[in-house]
């Protein structure tokens, strides 16, 4: 039972972006495109998996005073492991992503769980929290480039989806739209918490 509430606690009741509101400069500066969304989430969750894992494994022989560094030294190796993968196999994607691949070693939800949850429970769990975080994180990134892509675009993960008389809001891919975008799902995900807690 507690496996499954720690694999399903970040799709939506601890959503790292709309729940904990953690990692949003990548997640505001990466949701242009679908394509870009799921890019970012997948090497978002391989290293928060990879890293959970370690973290947990080495837990109890890391001293205290130090344990952040070694945190940050351990993502930082999974990232350059994935900003290697993703440059030579997916060229594009990398080049669309620019300077956020290397900076998910300071992303707060990856070290955040790493501190939070991995250094204090064992690997099976640690595993279950990064899968449920990464799923969250990923889907959160896909639901805000959907919107973004779709208004600000006129396509979806690259395909055209209105006719040629539609002229796309071309603020919603400037930076005003994703905080647009940001704020009104907030609002979304708030107004159905106050429904749910009305209701009780």
């Amino acid at each position: 039972m507690k496996a499954v509430k720690e694999l399903t606690k970040g799709i939506y009741i601890e959503n790292p972006i709309f729940r904990l509101a953690l990692g949003l400069c990548p997640v505001l500066a990466v949701s242009t495109s679908i394509n870009n969304a799921i890019g970012m989430g997948m090497a978002a969750t391989f290293v928060l998996l990879c890293s959970n894992i370690i973290v947990s494994i080495i837990r109890k022989g890391v001293p205290p005073k130090i344990r952040i560094p070694i945190f940050i030294v351990i993502i930082a190796t999974f990232v350059t492991l994935v900003e290697m993968v993703m440059e030579a196999y997916q060229p594009e994607l990398f080049k669309s992503l620019g300077i956020f691949v290397p900076l998910i070693v300071v992303n707060c939800v990856i070290l955040g769980r790493a501190e939070a949850f991995a250094s204090r429970n064992n690997t099976f769990y640690a595993i279950c929290d990064a899968i449920g975080m990464g799923i969250g994180f990923t889907l959160g990134l896909i639901l805000i480039s959907f919107f973004r892509e779709l208004i600000g675009d006129g396509k979806l993960m690259g395909i055209p989806v209105f006719g040629p008389s539609f002229e796309p809001m071309l603020l919603m891919i400037l930076a005003p739209g994703a905080f647009i975008t940001m704020g009104l799902l907030l609002a979304f995900f708030n107004y159905l918490d106050l429904r749910k807690e009305s209701k009780k």
